[in-house]
């Protein structure tokens, strides 16, 4: 078994605790016909590289999206912005 290494919340002030809604907007891209997901690649924690992966596609988006961050607060605030970039009105 491994030690915990203390990632639980701490509150990610810059992107203003997004992960506590990451499940709404998954819920909500579903709603809006977008295949969507996250996940955390654990390869990638242990080489020290941005961990967490965000991946959109479907629905009203013309290609596909795709965002990468350190925490999964960082990466579902890039996915946010990419999303709103790509004309979709997530309201968070």
């Amino acid at each position: 078994m491994t030690r915990a290494k203390g990632r639980w919340p701490t509150g990610d002030a810059a992107y203003g605790g997004v992960e506590d809604a990451a499940l709404l907007i998954l819920e909500w891209l579903g709603e809006q016909g977008v295949d969507a997901m996250i996940r955390v690649d654990a390869e990638r924690l242990r080489q020290g590289r941005p961990a967490w992966t965000f991946a959109a596609s479907g629905g009203p988006l013309a290609t596909g999206l795709r965002a990468d961050g350190a925490s999964a607060g960082e990466c579902m605030g890039t996915a946010l912005l990419r999303l709103r970039e790509a004309g979709l009105p997530v309201a968070f």
